[in-house]
């Protein structure tokens, strides 16, 4: 059986455990559309990021 060879710290516990108490995602309403979407990510339906025009939008099929 493995056996650790030093005591964990109690910064080092508490840095593992830190990923526990993760929070849901953010979003934010756009400027343009109104529609929520995640912060500093680019808009997949407008394809617009940061007021420019990144992809071509989305053509609804």
């Amino acid at each position: 059986m493995a056996v650790p060879k030093r005591k964990t710290s109690p910064s080092k516990r508490g840095m593992r455990r830190s990923a526990d108490a993760l929070k849901s995602p953010t979003y934010v309403e756009d400027k343009d559309s109104g529609e929520l979407r995640r912060p500093h990510h680019l808009d997949l339906k407008t394809g617009m990021y940061r007021g420019r025009q990144i992809l071509s939008p989305k053509s609804d099929a």
